[in-house]
């Protein structure tokens, strides 16, 4: 207050203490935790989003062969022009068919792989369309083909794509090639993209980007120039 008569004087300063409190470390703030799962969330951390994954997550089939799907514009382009090899797939697909019931001698094949029983699946998925992914008759990629073959005929899982197949097996040489070997092809630029099966004369059974299921010769310039080797991927029994 100020005495009666006296004069007031300037205002008195106003003096702030800073009250410092003691947060103890176990229990983080309240308005802390807020902070943090937005942080995280827009971090993309949440189990939803699409940039972490499980490394146990099985492999979707839009991952399979990816280039092959990506090239496929520029594989029809060069193989439509370079096959100068073309199959007469009527013929072929007469001979197969009937092979099981001729006495004539067979073209050799591995111990453990059941000629008739693969070239009755071969036979059955010829004309399927072309599918980038696709692991059925209405429509499949060329490993999904071959792993598909493999397992309804021989009861043999292989892995799903191209490039997983190339490190399965022992190699081949191309003058050793038997029927059911993998024939494999460099047809993107990044080898191997492309993968089919032996037959016999020079032909092979595959799931062409152009012509879906179809019969090829390794002998027509594209192939031949695009052929990277075989393997074998069924074990002599008699061996184990």
């Amino acid at each position: 207050m100020t005495p009666a008569g006296a004069e007031a004087g300037p205002p008195r300063p106003r003096v702030m203490r800073t009250v410092h409190r003691q947060v103890s470390p176990s229990y983080p703030s309240i308005a802390v935790v807020p902070v943090f799962i937005l942080a995280m969330a827009a971090a993309g951390c949440g189990a939803a989003s699409p940039r972490y994954t499980s490394v146990d997550r099985p492999p979707q089939p839009q991952e399979h062969d990816e280039e092959e799907g990506r090239f496929a514009a520029r594989i029809r382009e060069e193989e439509t022009r370079e096959d100068d090899r073309k199959v007469d797939l009527t013929k072929v697909r007469e001979g197969l068919a009937t092979s099981a019931d001729t006495v004539a001698p067979r073209v050799l094949a591995p111990p453990g792989v059941d000629r008739d029983r693969v070239l009755l699946d071969v036979v059955e998925y010829l004309g399927t369309p072309y599918r980038h992914g696709g692991m059925s008759r209405d429509g499949i990629d060329c490993s999904g083909f071959t792993l598909q073959v493999f397992s309804n005929a021989l009861n043999l899982k292989l892995p799903r794509s191209t490039r997983e197949q190339y490190d399965a097996g022992a190699e081949v040489e191309r003058e050793q090639l038997q029927f059911g070997d993998l024939v494999f092809f460099n047809t993107t630029g990044h080898s191997p993209s492309h993968v089919g099966i032996y037959i016999e004369d020079d032909l092979f059974a595959h799931a062409s980007v152009s012509y879906g299921v179809t019969i090829s010769s390794l002998e027509s310039t594209y192939y031949s120039k695009r052929y990277v080797g075989a393997k074998r991927v069924v074990n002599d029994p008699e061996k184990k």
